[in-house]
């Protein structure tokens, strides 16, 4: 009988859970007697044995570089190259099946600036063969798997082992990948929290706007992140319920655990696609506002040209009358009294006259915040 290895770390506080476990590699199996093996270790070597003996076993890898560790890492535990290369890098495939071993590509949400909200779709595989499932992510990301490992043994336990194979790993991948999702809703939450500060910046009249339109673009493009995440979520769920891969059970009760997994990643969807019609509709308000800030500006520029049309007659038309009368005309003092009764007169009506005309053209706005 294989003895059950425990696991046990130095004190770590509570801010640095990606040091929980401090080795990259972590393996939990369980055997046909019942008994549990744990163990984190620096190199999957030590797994190998457990491998062939175990009736079901999860393995987890944090890589600092997936792009160039994956490949060795994957190769080390049997699966072949050909799958490797299918599911990394930048390719969009989702799911590839050759039978003997399957794999599955899911994003794992990470938000890296709190203000901005950064979404950063990172990929977790999900490598399956023969007994054991393993899985692949970076290790920047938030505790994907670190709660899960401290409860493997609780969590293979619940597994029976009076089912065939494909049954096993089936109840082991809807744990993995709920627990994959629950990570990802998480970060709902902190994209709804700052849309709330983004609606707070919207109903404040002193918020530049030269700040808010960088602000909603960047939590537009954050939903979209991540509402695109959710639906290749979506898409490997779909292929996991209804496909038709070897090592995936057909027993219509587990599926239908994978379709309420299913369920729940469309409600996250429809929630994310409501954040996003509220945003939209915090995006008309703001414009209504500014295009009311910019009718205002321009009813005082309309008022402030007529009071200067009326301005400029009163000023303009005196001095054409002097121009007119000083040249031609030899004036003296005793001109001076018709001469200013003239000029004064003339202005008056002059005004007078553009002032009314200026009003039933109705140049002057009827109301001016």
């Amino acid at each position: 009988m294989a003895e059950e290895v425990k696991i046990t770390t130095a004190p770590t506080p509570p801010h640095a859970e990606t040091e929980v476990f401090e080795k990259r590699w972590f393996c939990a199996a369980m055997f046909a007697d019942g008994s549990i093996f744990t163990k984190d270790a620096d190199s999957p070597a030590v797994f190998l044995e457990v491998l062939e003996r175990a009736s079901i076993v999860w393995i987890d890898y944090r890589t600092k570089d997936p792009d160039n560790e994956v490949m060795p890492a994957a190769t080390q535990l049997g699966f072949s190259q050909q799958l490797i290369t299918s599911l990394s890098g930048e390719s969009r495939l989702l799911y590839e099946d050759f039978d003997t071993e399957l794999g599955y590509k899911m994003p794992s949400i990470q938000i890296r600036r709190q203000i901005e909200a950064d979404v950063q779709p990172h990929k977790t595989l999900f490598l399956i063969r023969k007994n054991f499932i393993l899985t692949i992510h970076d290790i920047d990301v938030d505790r994907r798997f670190s709660r899960l490992r401290r409860y493997s043994a609780t969590v293979l336990k619940r597994i029976p082992l009076d089912v065939v194979t494909e049954d096993r790993l089936t109840l082991l991948l809807i744990r993995l990948i709920d627990m994959n999702n629950d990570r990802n809703f998480e970060h709902l939450r902190q994209i709804e929290e700052l849309g709330d500060t983004l609606n707070h910046n919207l109903s404040d009249p002193k918020t530049p706007r030269e700040t808010l339109g960088p602000q909603i673009y960047n939590m537009k493009h954050a939903l979209i992140v991540y509402l695109d995440a959710l639906w290749e979520t979506l898409d490997v769920l779909h292929d996991l319920r209804y496909g038709d891969a070897e090592l995936i059970t057909n027993d219509p009760h587990i599926l239908e655990r994978v379709g309420v997994l299913g369920e729940d990643v469309k409600q996250q969807i429809g929630l994310a696609e409501h954040l996003s019609e509220v945003l939209a509709s915090g995006l008309e308000v703001m414009q209504t506002i500014y295009n009311n800030q910019l009718q205002t500006l321009n009813n005082r520029l309309a008022l402030v040209m007529t009071y200067l049309t009326v301005l400029g007659t009163a000023i303009l038309v005196p001095n054409t009358i002097a121009t007119v009368m000083g040249s031609p005309f030899d004036l003296t003092p005793g001109d001076t009294g018709w001469y200013l009764g003239l000029i004064i007169g003339s202005t008056l009506i002059a005004t007078a006259l553009v002032f009314w005309w200026v009003r039933r053209a109705k140049w002057f706005p009827k109301k001016v915040d």
